[in-house]
């Protein structure tokens, strides 16, 4: 009587790497976290943001480098195609590092990529880091709470899921510094609605670039804060810092762009 086949044992299940969201900070690299640092050195796939220091690179030497750039007005890479590299990658058993400028959970879409890959079954970890909120005051040389002014710190994008406009008079009401995102294309329109329920003297700032060498930065009431910001240059982001704790802000010399020179001679 012939042996029956024995059967071919099943393939081992690849189990699933780990994903790590990583905050990049505003730029400057010696502001990275060690443990940043020890996650960029160990990743194999390296996902990697419009805005973060190209320079992070280098602490990657193991890693294959995708830019999936996302920059407001420019063509971007789709979230859903961002989602399925890192489910690819992540089901392959390769380690993935996604690198977000500043912090990965302040407007980064963290959540979506969060609940994609935990549906996944990829395991996920957060690296934080320092969102430009934070890297602006510091620049300004201001605390962005003070128990004179304010008792409190309000993000706010200025971008709405359905391309409304935040409540500014909510936001007025508040009391808190309101520390905007991706409004320098929008900025008449913030500051407009933002007049509307506050003091035309109220402090205010926009730092570009902050802790990088490139950096620029503006103080000014609210009334004032649109023609101060010719001095910034043009189509590069930049945080908002709007509230009573802005009055000690100090913006240092910040050389004129020529488009600004242009029209403070009209």
């Amino acid at each position: 009587m012939a042996t029956p086949p024995i059967p071919a044992a099943p393939e081992p299940r690849r189990v699933p790497a780990e994903v790590v969201l990583l905050s990049a900070g505003p730029g400057d690299l010696e502001l990275l976290t060690l443990k940043a640092v020890r996650a960029l050195a160990q990743a194999e796939v390296l996902l990697l943001d419009e805005l973060v220091n190209p320079g992070v690179v280098e602490l990657a030497p193991h890693a294959r480098v995708v830019r999936v750039g996302k920059r407001g007005g420019c063509r971007s890479t789709p979230q859903a195609f961002i989602c399925r590299l890192m489910r690819r990658y992540a089901l392959q058993g390769l380690r993935v590092v996604r690198v977000k400028g500043g912090d990965a959970l302040m407007f980064g879409r963290a959540g979506e990529e969060i609940a994609f890959l935990r549906e996944a079954g990829v395991p996920v970890r957060v690296v934080n880091g320092i969102s430009a909120a934070f890297a602006a005051a510091a620049s300004l040389g201001v605390s962005l709470t003070h128990r004179d002014h304010c008792h409190g710190i309000t993000f706010v994008t200025a971008h709405t899921a359905d391309h409304g406009e935040p409540d500014w008079e909510a936001l007025a009401r508040s009391g808190t510094t309101l520390a905007i995102y991706m409004g320098m294309g929008r900025l008449a329109s913030i500051v407009e609605g933002l007049l509307r329920h506050l003091p035309p003297g109220t402090p205010a700032a926009i730092v570009q670039s902050a802790s990088q060498p490139g950096e620029r930065r503006v103080v000014s009431p609210l009334h004032g804060l649109v023609r101060a910001a010719l001095a910034l240059e043009p189509g590069l982001p930049g945080l908002i810092l709007v509230g009573p704790a802005l009055a000690a802000a100090s913006a240092g010399e910040v050389p004129a762009t020529p488009r600004a020179r242009s029209q403070q001679r009209r």
